[in-house]
């Protein structure tokens, strides 16, 4: 039986590795019924490209744009993601899977919330990181996922470590090693902060097991029952942690937008008449600073929110696109891919030590798929 537990266990850390980015995955993964189903040289394609996407997305917008505000970032596309599987469920067949899931009181409060906490802790971390590394070191670092939770299944007895899980916990931390010494740019904020994400994911991923276990539910109702809890969380945190700055700039974003909008149609005299309702956005950027200004746009905002929501959709698709070692190798395509594209946008460097070190620890995380978690 807890052998079962762990290799249902490592599927469900595999399919969240895979997704990388941002959101609930499945209980229990499976293809709902009355979907249409997606071969996986069509889904998989398009599942790299928006989970890549995404990600390159995020830290335009955090370094690039210098809106340095993740959890402002990360409350924003949960609250679009609530919205949206809201519109799904009466719009589609999508979200038919939800009437399987009765939620109790005594189920949220002893289920859905603990786990809720988890997943706005690891999204606010694990965003946060990109304040501080390259996009590639921290795709490097992830890898170390399937270490963390093998830890915790160990630590509570809810399975029992053998010879070769053994050996694939030293060479998936061993290959991160590597990485972390072959870091030109290397901080310990940054380090810790992703260190702290990966922990609060694990511990997430074994709650779902042990807390959810037989419950049928696919990565978009899974987004549903959790972006609405996590966003309330982020909300709770947001004034302790960027208090109202990034709405300020916002609503400084909207105003302008639509001053020059009026300013297109009307000229110079509508623009004129906008000058007192922007003055206090205006002198918020110009003490900033106009180098360090943030340049945040509605457009930007709506745009990345709804590019991280259809990647859960894909997500869905995904699910039952093939077998666990396709997805798992389309996983690592991805991340290699996401690697290389950043060091060409942004111009990073890998070097030879700490490419062979994430080889390593790609080749134990493979290896963790193949042994079927036992």
């Amino acid at each position: 039986m807890e052998k079962r537990s762990l290799e249902k266990l490592a599927s469900v850390e595999l399919d969240e590795v895979r997704q990388s980015r941002d959101l609930p995955s499945p209980a229990t993964a499976q293809q709902p019924r009355n979907r249409a189903k997606f071969s996986a040289t069509a889904i998989i394609p398009v599942w790299i490209v928006l989970s890549s996407g995404v990600i390159i997305y995020n830290n335009y917008i955090y370094n690039s744009l210098n809106f340095r505000f993740p959890v402002f970032l990360v409350t924003w596309h949960l609250t679009f993601a609530a919205i949206g599987t809201r519109v799904l469920q009466r719009t589609t067949h999508l979200l038919d899977g939800a009437k399987d899931v009765p939620v109790s009181k005594d189920m949220f409060f002893r289920s859905i919330l603990p786990i809720g906490l988890l997943f706005s802790g690891s999204l606010i971390l694990s965003n946060t990181a990109y304040l501080y590394l390259s996009v590639a070191y921290i795709q490097m670092l992830k890898a170390f996922t399937p270490v963390a939770i093998l830890l915790i299944t160990w630590a509570t007895r809810i399975s029992e470590p053998s010879r070769k899980l053994l050996l694939i916990v030293l060479m998936i931390s061993s290959g991160v090693a590597v990485t972390s010494k072959g870091e030109r740019f290397f901080s310990w904020i940054g380090f810790f902060i992703q260190a702290g994400g990966v922990g609060f994911e694990a511990t997430r991923l074994v709650l779902i097991q042990t807390l959810l276990h037989g419950l049928k539910m696919d990565p978009l109702v899974s987004l549903h029952l959790y972006a609405p809890v996590c966003a309330l969380i982020n909300l709770c945190v947001i004034p302790f942690t960027e208090g109202l700055e990034p709405l300020r700039i916002v609503w400084g974003s909207i105003i302008g937008s639509y001053s020059h909008a009026l300013s297109a149609v009307s000229g110079e005299a509508a623009t004129n008449a906008t000058v007192s309702i922007v003055g206090a956005s205006g002198e918020l950027l110009a003490a900033i600073g106009e180098e360090a200004a943030p340049h945040i746009t509605p457009f930007l905002l709506l745009t990345n929110a709804l590019l991280a929501f259809l990647l859960n959709i894909a997500a869905v698709f995904l699910v039952g696109a093939g077998s666990g070692l396709v997805l798992t190798l389309a996983g690592v395509l991805k991340d290699v891919l996401l690697v290389a594209g950043s060091v060409v946008i942004w111009g990073g460097e890998v070097g030879v030590l700490q490419a062979s070190g994430y080889s390593i620890a790609l080749c134990g995380l493979v290896m963790f798929k193949l042994s079927g978690g036992k």
